[in-house]
Parts: C-alpha cells; structure tokens; sequence
C-alpha cells in the first residue's frame, strides 16, 4: 500500500507540475502573440497616416528609395513579428506537448526553460524566412513593383503569385510538411533529443516543416499588401484551421482552387 500511495503521490505532483507548466507557456506565448499584434497594429497605422500625407492616388506605385540598413533592419522586424504573431498560435499545441513530454520523460525541476528554448529555436526559423521576405521586398520596391501600401502594383506578378501559391498546396511536399505540423507527436517521437541542444534542435526542425508548409501563403501578404492587417489576420487563420481541424487535405484542396481560381481571373480581368 505504501508503494502504491507513493506512485499517487507522484503522479498527483506530475500532473499539478504540468498544469503549471501548461499556464505559464500558454500564457507566455499569449503575451507575445498580443505584443506582436499591438506592433503591427501600430505600424498599419502609422502607414495610413503616412500614405494619407502623400500627394497622388492611393493606388501609385512606390517611388524608388536608395537602400539604406536602417530600412532593411526596420522591414526584417516588421516581418519577423509578423511571422511570430501568426505562427505562434498553430505552434501552441506543439509547444505544449513537447513541455509534457519533457515532464514525463524525467527531467528535474522545470521543463519551461526547455520549452524557451524549443519555442525560440522555432521562432528563429520564421525570423530566417522574414530575412528572405525583406529581401524579396526590397527588390520589388526597387524595381517600382510596389505600391505605397506594399502590395504588388503588377497584376501578371499578383496573379502568378496566387497561382504559385494554389499549385503548392497540391504538392507531396507541402502535405509531407503539413503532416510533420499536424502530427507533432509523431514527430517527437522519431526525432526526440533531450537535453538544451535536443530542443533547439527540435525547435528548428520543426520551424523549418512549418516553414515547408506555409511560406507561399504568406508570400500572398505581398500580393494583398503586408500591412494589410485584415489578410493577415485571415491567412493566419487558415494556417490555424489547416493544422489543428480534421479534414485537412479538403481544406487544403479548396485553397489551392481557390487561389488558382483567383490567378486566372486576375489574368483575365474579371
């Protein structure tokens, strides 16, 4: 008897310390989703007021600038809190698990410095596409592609971004990536690594499947305009539906439709 009320006892102490671990990570990341939306709330606003002070029509295209670091940097954050404020909500579950996983796999003290990591580790994946994001926008902005509201000023380009976009929802690879997100246990199963190190490299392996799995679709705030809070909103709730609601191939197949659909249309100037 006095065994079997030592493993209650343990077991009791298991689940108070993963209820604790649960809130606190929910709530980290809560303040860091709403921290980036203020963010981008703030900087969509101050861009209205900006395009309202310039002369000419709200649909010009941007004036060429000289490209200077400040502006790079600024654009590489705007994006990098973007991806977090997008990204991070679909992520939470896989968070969570990998916290609960660290618990019951014996470590000692706390699993929320792990999961610090493994959450930043993931982060830092998104923050290397935003690299490549500033740089695509950058170039476009110099090639007087974008308007003032950094959407594509080109219709052929806009369209054959949507096209882009619908035609990889449909391939192996995107469903391989889409599966790694959905699947997170499976996941840690194949791949677990303990220690700091294993949830860093965790976090990027599974930063960099999330990444397979979504980087078209926010390309499309390029096309909509990536201060357009409103698509980003939406985008980021088809990636939340798309990982963590059942029939996820139907979800996927109506978006590329869709997507496709919407190219072809805007080809043809309807």
């Amino acid at each position: 008897m006095g065994g079997l009320d030592t493993r209650s006892a343990l077991d009791r102490g298991l689940d108070a310390a993963l209820r604790h671990d649960r809130w606190v990570t929910l709530g980290s990341l809560a303040v860091v989703v709403v921290i980036a939306w203020l963010y981008l709330w703030h900087a969509a606003t101050g861009m209205d007021q900006a395009s309202m002070s310039m002369p000419g029509m709200p649909g010009m295209r941007a004036v060429p600038r000289a490209i200077d670091a400040m502006a790079l940097v600024l654009t590489f954050v705007m994006w990098t809190v973007m991806m977090a404020g997008m990204m991070l909500p679909s992520a939470a579950p896989t968070v969570l698990l990998y916290g609960a996983m660290v618990r019951r796999n014996g470590a000692r003290g706390t699993a929320l410095p792990g999961v610090g990591i493994f959450a930043s580790a993931y982060l830092l994946v998104w923050a290397g596409f935003s690299v490549a994001a500033t740089l695509l926008q950058t170039l476009l902005e110099q090639a007087s592609l974008l308007t003032p509201a950094l959407a594509v000023a080109s219709t052929r380009v806009a369209a054959l971004a949507l096209i882009v976009a619908g035609v990889y929802q449909l391939t192996p690879l995107k469903q391989s990536c889409l599966g790694k997100c959905r699947n997170p246990l499976e996941f840690f199963v194949s791949r677990w690594r303990a220690g700091p190190g294993g949830a860093f490299r965790m976090g990027l392996e599974h930063g960099a499947y999330c990444v397979g799995c979504c980087w078209a679709l926010m390309l499309l705030l390029l096309v909509a305009g990536v201060m357009n809070l409103a698509w980003v909103a939406l985008i980021a709730a088809f990636v939340l539906v798309e990982k963590l609601f059942p029939a996820a191939r139907l979800v996927s197949r109506l978006a590329s439709a869709a997507l496709i659909l919407s190219g072809l249309l805007l080809l043809a100037g309807i």
